[in-house]
C-alpha cells in the first residue's frame, strides 16, 4: 500500500481499493493532463478539500482552477472513510479549547464545525448528489462505567455554553432503544449528525466542480514543482501547469518530502475498516442497533461503527504502523475480535471487505487552513486527525475565500501554519509507543 513516509511517488492512475464503497460505484471518466496549461489556481488533490475548493472558486469567485489528482478522484481518504458527518476535526475537546483559547474563540470554533455539517448538506442538495445520506445521529458511547460521568459533564457543557441539542442517554435507554452492546454504559447522542457513502459524495463534489467550470485531471501526480518568476510550474507525467497560485489539498496522502511549506508538518496514520456480511433478522434483533446510527467509543484508541443501509456492520479502528503491513490479516482479525467483544451477538459473522486509509495528524491536535508563503501564492489545509468529512468540505470553501483575497474568521485554524514535528524521522517509533500505551490504558 502507498505510504507517504516511505514512497517517493503517490502512484499514477491507481484503482480504488477493494472496499465496500468502491464495489458499488462506476468511476467518473476523467482524463490525464496533456500538454502545457496555464491557470490562475492549481489545486493538488482530488478529494473533499480540493474538489470543494475548486467548486467554490469556479462557482463563487469566477476563477476556473485546474485540479490535479495523482490517481482517481476520491482515491484517498475521501473515498475510504466511514462516512460519518460529525462536528469538528482535530483531537481537542471543547473544554480543552476553552482552556487554550477562551470561551469566545471556542464558540466560534463550534459555529465553524456546525457550518461544516450544514455545508455537506448544502452541497448534496445543490448537486442532487445521491450518496445514501442517512439520518440517525451519532452516539459517543462510554465503553466503561467510570467514563459515564465524563459524558454527563460534556453534555452539560455543550448544552449550557453552545446550546447544542446533544442528549445524555443512560444505560437502560441505550440498551433498550439504540444498541444492545456489551461495552455500552451510557452515551451522548448528537442528533444532527448523519451518514453518507463517502466515495459517492466525493464524485458528487467532482461533478459540481466540473459543471461550475473547474478542470479536473486524474492520473496526474505532481512530479516536480519549480518557481518561474512569481508563478509555479507543476510538472506531471504527461503535461505541466503554470499557475499563479497553488492549493495543496492532499492531506494525509501528502508525500513526506513534497514542498517546504508542508514537509514534516503532519503525520499520516493508518485507520482500517472491515465490513461484515449482511446481518440476518435474528442478528439485527439481538444487536438492537438503530438504523442510521453511527457509534464511536471513548477508548484512547477508538473504535467506530455503523449499520449500513443493506444491514452490514462497518467497523473501524487504528491499523498497522506502516503501509507495507496495512493488508496483513492480523489487523482484519483484530477489528473483527473488537467488534465481537462489543457485540457478542455477532460471534462467527463473516467479513466481506477490509481496507485501510491514511489519516493526517497534526502535532498540536488541530488542523490548519492557511496561506503558506508571504507572497500569498501557496495555500494548504491539512491535519484533520480523522474527523474530516464535514471539516474538509468547509475547509475547501475557506481555502477558496483566502485564494480570492477574502479574510478568514478569527479562529486558530487560520492564524498559523502547522508546526513541524521535531525528530520527524522517529514519528513512527513514537506512534508504536502510543499504541502500546493506549492499549494498556484501555485494558485498565
Amino acid at each position: 500500500m502507498y505510504d507517504p513516509l516511505t514512497h517517493s511517488h503517490p502512484g499514477r492512475g491507481s484503482a480504488y481499493p477493494d472496499s465496500y464503497w468502491a464495489s458499488g460505484v462506476t468511476p467518473m471518466p476523467v482524463p490525464a493532463l496533456q500538454g502545457d496549461r496555464q491557470t490562475e489556481v492549481a489545486v493538488i488533490g482530488g478529494g473533499y478539500t480540493g474538489l470543494s475548493c475548486a467548486y467554490e472558486l469556479a462557482a463563487k469567485h469566477a476563477i476556473q482552477p485546474i485540479v490535479l489528482e495523482a490517481n482517481r478522484l476520491g482515491w484517498g481518504c475521501s473515498g475510504r472513510n466511514a462516512g460519518f458527518v460529525l462536528n469538528g476535526s482535530g483531537r481537542l475537546s471543547f473544554s480543552q479549547m476553552e482552556q487554550k483559547w477562551g470561551s469566545a474563540t471556542s464558540q466560534g470554533i463550534y459555529q465553524e464545525y456546525r457550518a461544516g455539517i450544514d455545508r455537506v448538506s448544502e452541497l448534496i442538495h445543490t448537486g442532487q448528489i445521491t450518496c445514501d445520506k442517512t439520518p440517525g445521529g451519532y452516539l459517543k458511547v462510554a465503553h466503561q462505567p467510570r467514563l459515564v460521568r465524563q459524558l454527563k459533564a460534556q453534555a452539560d457543557l455543550m448544552q449550557r455554553r453552545y446550546q447544542d441539542p446533544v442528549r445524555f442517554i443512560d444505560t437502560l435507554e441505550l440498551q433498550r432503544d439504540y444498541i444492545k452492546g456489551a461495552e455500552a454504559y451510557g452515551a451522548l447522542l448528537f442528533p444532527y449528525c448523519f451518514g453518507i457513502h463517502p466515495l459517492k459524495l466525493a464524485l458528487g463534489y467532482a461533478d459540481l466542480a466540473r459543471q461550475a467550470g473547474a478542470g479536473l485531471y486524474e492520473s496526474s501526480p505532481v512530479l516536480d514543482w519549480q518557481k518561474e518568476g512569481q508563478r509555479h510550474r507543476l510538472t506531471t507525467p504527461t503535461g505541466s501547469v503554470l499557475a499563479d497560485k497553488v492549493v495543496i489539498a492532499s492531506n494525509g496522502y501528502t508525500l513526506n518530502r513534497f514542498h517546504p511549506t508542508v514537509d514534516h508538518r503532519h503525520f499520516p496514520v493508518l485507520s482500517s475498516v472491515i465490513v461484515t456480511e449482511p446481518l440476518n433478522e435474528q442478528q439485527l434483533l439481538a444487536c438492537g442497533i438503530k438504523p442510521g446510527l453511527m457509534v464511536m467509543d471513548t477508548r484512547a484508541l477508538k473504535y467506530y461503527y455503523r449499520l449500513l443501509p443493506d444491514n452490514r456492520i462497518l467497523f473501524g479502528g487504528r491499523g498497522a504502523i506502516a503501509g507495507k503491513e496495512a493488508n496483513h490479516p492480523t489487523y482484519r482479525q483484530r477489528l473483527l475480535k473488537a467488534l465481537c467483544n462489543g457485540l457478542p451477538q455477532l460471534d462467527g459473522i463473516g467479513v466481506d471487505y477490509f481496507w485501510s486509509g491514511w489519516v493526517s495528524v497534526s502535532l498540536d491536535d488541530y488542523p490548519r487552513i492557511c496561506q503558506a508563503d508571504e507572497q500569498g501564492s501557496i495555500f494548504y489545509s491539512m491535519g484533520y486527525c480523522g474527523s474530516g468529512v464535514s471539516f474538509a468540505s468547509q475547509a475547501g470553501k475557506r481555502l477558496a475565500e483566502r485564494v480570492a483575497g477574502m479574510n478568514s474568521p478569527a479562529l486558530p485554524f487560520f492564524q498559523s501554519p502547522l508546526p513541524k514535528f521535531p525528530l520527524a524521522r522517529w514519528r513512527r517509533m513514537g506512534l508504536w509507543g502510543f499504541y502500546h500505551w493506549g492499549r494498556f490504558r484501555d485494558w485498565l
